[in-house]
């Protein structure tokens, strides 16, 4: 079987990885065009695009698939299945309709729910006990397409948006690796996705890492597990952006003003935590612009100010 792959991050890698370790050929491998990063905005290639070179995969990076030269260029490659990971692109119907076996879509949450761009942070500010992956038949919606099959993947208390997508990366390749041949044979039968259940995801913004400290410690939590590794959760201390990088929501109760840095008693899980609209906050790993990640203890030792200082307020 003839498969063109679709895919751009971290996430897709592993997908990839198994269609070349497997019986089938992957004759074409989409992503995203090379974007300028870093302070010298050098073109950075994707995940995706880099582990297809090292297996010598032919790579194509349109900016749009919607114009006829682009649909003959993938026409040309006669794909039995069209397979997409985070590639980033709705496709055009004429592309749907192109291979024998349809364009299946790797989608990382438990469908009809979290559909669109951010569908794993969505389920850890959810506070959700387990999300998974779904093989969907894409049609031109977003996400609407039937269900091929699903696997599911448990929440642990501590994962972050990078954790979380490590395990659902390779959830993915167990249930692709169970669905393809059953795929091919045709014994499959697909599902219509639960209307009533449908929820959606947005694209999240640096700006929504701003931590505010009325929020309850552990809505904070979440969203510092979900904002990592991007954008980050943040606040201020001394005009300085500082990063929170890991934090857990404690049972002490408030006792003075939100935003107030407080020692805590040994035998805490941190040492030093923030007071919320409802409880503390124990801060485990934070980032001072500038500066290297800390252990709060490390940074605590090096910042005796910090104990009783206000965060929050602009840089």
């Amino acid at each position: 079987m003839r498969i063109v792959f679709m895919g751009t991050p971290e996430f897709s890698v592993p997908a990839l990885e198994y269609l070349v370790k497997s019986e089938y050929r992957v004759v074409g491998v989409y992503t995203q065009p090379d974007r300028p990063t870093g302070r010298g905005r050098t073109l950075e290639q994707s995940p995706v695009k880099k582990v297809a070179l090292e297996h010598s995969l032919e790579v194509f990076q349109p900016v749009g698939l919607r114009n006829t030269d682009e649909v003959q260029r993938l026409a040309a490659l006669r794909p039995d299945l069209i397979l997409v990971s985070a590639f980033g692109k709705i496709l055009p119907q004429d592309i749907l309709d192109m291979p024998p076996f349809g364009c299946l879509n790797i989608h990382p949450s438990l469908l009809p729910k979290y559909r669109g761009a951010t569908p794993i942070p969505s389920a850890i500010l959810g506070g959700d006990s387990e999300t998974g992956v779904t093989i969907m038949l894409m049609d031109t919606g977003m996400d609407t397409g039937p269900i091929v099959s699903q696997i599911i993947v448990g929440i642990e208390p501590q994962d972050t948006t990078e954790s979380l997508s490590n395990r659902l990366a390779q959830a993915g390749v167990r249930v692709l690796a169970e669905t393809l041949p059953l795929w091919f044979d045709r014994s499959l039968k697909t599902q219509p996705q639960d209307g009533t259940k449908v929820t959606y995801t947005a694209p999240i913004t640096k700006e929504e890492g701003v931590i505010n400290w009325q929020m309850s410690a552990e809505e904070i939590s979440r969203r510092v597990r979900a904002f990592y590794p991007w954008p980050g959760c943040y606040t201020w201390w001394q005009g300085k952006l500082l990063k929170i990088l890991e934090a857990v929501a404690l049972h002490n109760k408030r006792e003075s003003l939100p935003g107030r840095v407080i020692a805590l008693a040994p035998g805490q899980p941190a040492v030093v935590g923030v007071e919320t609209g409802d409880r503390i906050l124990g801060l485990l790993r934070v980032q001072l612009e500038g500066k290297r990640a800390l252990t709060a203890a490390e940074f605590l030792s090096g910042q005796r100010t910090f104990v009783g200082s206000i965060l929050g307020g602009k840089g």
